[in-house]
């Protein structure tokens, strides 16, 4: 199976309704240990640090202390923590990181300055749960 096919499709979730995509990076993680899903040769990879400690144990305090989440050498501020496994982060200038947990891995999706974070919180939750559904 090549999980770099999830990057194309979430991509695809994010499109708005005259076809534009809303989200340009994504990338697919192990909740233990933070192992990559995705590889780095697919043209819209992102690359994220390993973040699946504060996930697998559902403690973001490093976030809320350090006030930001990073991904491709970029600081993103840590806006906020919905039920313990999304979290949302923004720097202006630079975009949104979108990152939802399911059972058994970490989506993460990057969305760029001046496009809509709503289409691109929903394309990572639609493939959370897809995920979810095969007990992942």
């Amino acid at each position: 199976m090549s999980w770099d096919s999830f990057i194309d499709n979430l991509i695809a979730l994010t499109k708005d309704a005259s076809g534009k995509a809303h989200c340009d990076k994504v990338c697919i993680i192990g909740l233990d240990g933070g192992a990559p899903w995705t590889t780095s040769n697919h043209p819209n990879a992102l690359q994220a640090q390993n973040i699946s400690g504060c996930f697998r144990n559902k403690d973001f305090s490093t976030f809320m202390s350090n006030g930001f989440v990073s991904a491709e050498g970029v600081g993103y501020t840590f806006l906020r923590v919905d039920d313990d496994k999304i979290v949302l982060a923004k720097r202006k200038d630079f975009g949104c990181l979108t990152l939802q947990a399911s059972k058994t891995a970490i989506i993460i999706a990057h969305t760029a300055e001046g496009f809509q974070f709503g289409n691109v919180n929903k394309g990572v939750s639609v493939i959370a749960e897809y995920l979810e559904s095969l007990d992942m």
